[in-house]
């Protein structure tokens, strides 16, 4: 573990775990959010980057230097559904854009200030469709996201292999899966997990669900079906109170015949990704995400 990744870990705790303990407005915890996630870095150079809509949401575009344009990859951003956006993503997404050679579309679904789940899913499902309409084939596209974002792409990917359109890959940074909170890590990792407070995420997942059932597969993938899956990669850090989500969602995948990965980066912090501009760690988490990506693209081109 290099030294960057000690002091990010330790800037976590003090500033992020913080942050999501104290919040009590979600739009006003989002929006304080959003701008920490400002202070991470700044597009890459060369990257083309454009607002347009998609699924009938804000949308971004996001393209690195050398992209080619008939592959894309579908991008849900973390925050626990009540912050984030496609433009705090958007260095990350730029980078790991330049590294895979494709662009990345990420939608701001909505948050559940806007709409308690399952509007998010529905976002998620009108963004595959507007891409569709758009002249991409399901091969074509790979779909990805991060911590709540990582949930939502794999629910995502649920419903699409039960219409027999299978996205060409699918992977998921830290994924949030289980809404029940079953998980054993959201206890034995509670107070070494520098970033999620585990006696938040129960208010968390209440106020995202509505009148959902937390078991609900549109908001927990880990109770989804996933027949004819494409290949699926995880990463999650260690500790985190997530790790359970990632490691059974895993398995879930592998009962269902799914190709799966699963990195585990011994003590990375919850989303280090994000901090790819001043983190090796990151920069090498997300070159493994890329090659992934560029791998299975030429596989479900065969």
């Amino acid at each position: 573990m290099s030294l960057r990744l000690k002091l990010y870990s330790i800037g976590s705790r003090i500033f992020l775990r913080t942050t999501f303990s104290r919040v009590q407005d979600a739009a006003l915890g989002g929006a304080r959010l959003d701008r920490m996630a400002k202070l991470v870095g700044a597009l890459p150079p060369y990257t083309l980057a454009l607002s347009r809509v998609l699924g009938d949401r804000p949308g971004h575009w996001l393209e690195g230097r050398g992209s080619r344009k008939d592959r894309i990859v579908l991008y849900f951003h973390g925050g626990a559904y009540f912050a984030g956006s496609g433009k705090t993503h958007a260095p990350m997404l730029a980078y790991l854009s330049h590294l895979a050679r494709v662009p990345v579309f990420a939608q701001d679904y909505r948050l559940l200030q806007e709409a308690p789940c399952p509007a998010a899913h529905e976002d998620a499902v009108a963004a595959w469709d507007d891409l569709i309409s758009r002249g991409w084939e399901p091969n074509d596209i790979a779909v990805g996201g991060d911590s709540a974002g990582g949930g939502l792409a794999l629910a995502l990917l649920s419903t699409l292999c039960l219409r027999g359109t299978p996205p060409a890959c699918a992977f998921a940074m830290s994924p949030w899966t289980d809404l029940t909170l079953s998980g054993t890590s959201i206890k034995t990792r509670a107070k070494r997990d520098p970033v999620l407070p585990s006696n938040r995420i129960a208010e968390a997942a209440e106020a995202y669900l509505g009148a959902l059932a937390p078991d609900d597969p549109r908001a927990s993938p880990l109770f989804a079906s996933f027949p004819n899956s494409p290949p699926v990669f995880l990463q999650v850090g260690s500790p985190e109170i997530l790790e359970d989500d990632t490691y059974r969602i895993a398995n879930r995948l592998r009962e269902h015949g799914a190709d799966v990965v699963v990195e585990t980066w011994d003590g990375a912090p919850h989303g280090w990704q994000l901090g790819y501009a001043w983190l090796p760690e990151a920069r090498s988490a997300l070159k493994s995400i890329a090659n992934f990506v560029q791998s299975t693209f030429e596989s479900a081109r065969r």
